[in-house]
């Protein structure tokens, strides 16, 4: 087991008043090993923390006393102190397997854990659950958890698991139900595999087993041009009509049945489809925003709107942990860029540009151009270096990116979604200050975008936070 490495300590936090350093190793809190950062939060809780830290070779005790509930103040190098449960499936559609040589290493690392489940939102397959794990998440809360489904016919899910547990693993997510485990669940759909009627199999199997799931995303794979496995390909767009129009009558069914509509269909499949977008209502809360469902429905509701309000997305409790630190899909994307230009209605002509995915190009384009903002230029960037049908802005990479910048005229203001971006990085490892030009990176929530091409808030929302201030 490796000790966790503080990594800051916040001035005027009660660890920095008790003199815990950078670079300490935390070799246990009040006399226990800690397994991962949910065992430190909850021991940091107390108002008084006993800290066993080694540096340079030395090990000393630490006492901090504070509140109960009150931060310690330190921030941590990992999520995991013990070994991150890894996943053993052979999923012919998994991405993972689909990425080339050369990229950072923590992006082939295929996990399987609950614990990453509740603190990023990564889907498990639960084929490598226990009762010991399952003890822990019923006994510490640790909820929502996110459980790929895939298929509920058991020959179907091993099959495409490509794991014998898996005909049998679905047995936990009835129990974790049974506990009152908020669990959302996930519908990779391949084309020829476990669409038409073996998708509507699944989703009866759903209503007659776990109709008790908080939510159900049903998202096409994504096929790269290192995938080596031939059966895997892009839906037609026969075939992602279909999937709608399967997702949209069980949606009445659930609705009926249960009072909610339970299962969403991708924002892409709409898109491949060529289908109207459903109204954001429809999308009960927008849970499924981070996974891509209900995006676009959010994104032209808040761009369109004079709220300012900002829809709210599937955050997850990692973020706001003490002591977590900023990794994976959540990690912190770059500095949001400061009210400058203006190019909407009653502001100067300006020059600019936005360079998006091609799927965040066909969602922009009618709505600028709907809200008075037809002098903005949009530019769709091919992702060449994933190839294959990957057209989404989360994985556009520095090289497409730095490429289609680079054609932008000189003296146009540029932006990008920094959803493309973690901790300042591109997927392929480049950064933001490498690129041939100067790039504005925006949160890709509509009200962002406004604030940022107008150079202003919305006028409700600074006289709502003016009256909050009185």
């Amino acid at each position: 087991m490796a000790f966790p490495q503080v990594e800051g300590v916040a001035p005027g936090s009660p660890a920095e008043a008790a003199g815990v350093r950078a670079g300490d190793e935390i070799q246990s809190v009040n006399g226990n090993r800690l397994r991962d950062v949910i065992d430190y939060h909850l021991a940091a809780d107390d108002a008084v923390v006993t800290l066993e830290l080694s540096w340079a070779g030395g090990v000393r005790e630490v006492v901090v006393e504070k509140h109960a509930g009150e931060p310690l103040g330190i921030s941590i190098s990992a999520a995991i102190f013990d070994r991150v449960t890894t996943c053993d499936n052979h999923c012919a559609f998994c991405f993972i397997h689909q990425l080339p040589r050369g990229m950072r290493r923590s992006l082939y690392v295929k996990d399987d854990d609950y614990r990453l489940s509740f603190l990023y939102g990564n889907f498990t397959t639960l084929t490598r659950f226990t009762e010991l794990d399952l003890e822990r998440v019923v006994t510490e809360r640790l909820s929502p958890l996110y459980v790929s489904i895939h298929a509920t016919d058991p020959t179907v899910r091993a099959a495409m698991l490509r794991n014998r547990r898996g005909a049998t693993s679905l047995r936990w997510l009835a129990r974790l139900l049974d506990h009152g485990i908020e669990v959302h669940g996930q519908i990779v759909v391949c084309p020829g595999v476990n669409d038409g009627a073996v998708l509507s199999d699944t989703l009866a199997g759903i209503l007659e087993r776990f109709s008790r799931l908080a939510t159900v995303g049903v998202v096409p794979l994504g096929v790269s041009r290192f995938s080596h496995e031939p059966s895997m390909r892009a839906h037609t767009r026969a075939e992602a009509a279909a999937v709608v129009e399967c997702v949209e009558e069980w949606q009445g069914r659930f609705a009926a049945t249960l009072g909610r509509r339970l299962v969403f269909a991708a924002d892409e499949y709409y898109l491949l489809a060529g289908r109207t977008f459903p109204e954001p209502a429809c999308y009960e809360g927008f849970a499924l925003h981070e996974n891509g469902i209900g995006m676009v429905a959010a994104f032209a509701e808040a761009f369109r709107a004079d709220t300012g309000r900002r829809p709210p997305g599937a955050d997850s409790f990692f973020r706001f942990i003490d002591g977590a630190p900023a990794l994976g899909y959540r990690a912190a994307r770059t500095a949001a860029p400061g009210d400058s230009g203006g190019v909407g209605p009653g502001s100067p002509p300006a020059p600019l540009t936005i360079l998006t995915g091609a799927y965040g190009n066909q969602v922009l384009r009618p709505v600028l151009d709907a809200a008075g903002f037809g002098n903005v230029e949009t530019v769709a960037v091919e992702n060449t270096f994933f190839g294959g049908n990957i057209a989404v802005a989360g994985l556009l990479t520095f090289a497409d990116l730095a490429r289609s910048a680079a054609c932008v005229p000189a003296g146009r203001r540029v932006l990008a979604p920094e959803v493309c971006l973690s901790n300042g990085r591109f997927l392929d490892g480049g950064r933001p200050e490498d690129l041939p030009r100067a790039v504005e990176f925006v949160a890709e929530d509509g009200d962002s975008l406004f604030r940022a091409l107008t150079g202003r808030p919305r006028r409700r929302a600074a006289a709502s936070a003016a009256r909050e201030a009185r």
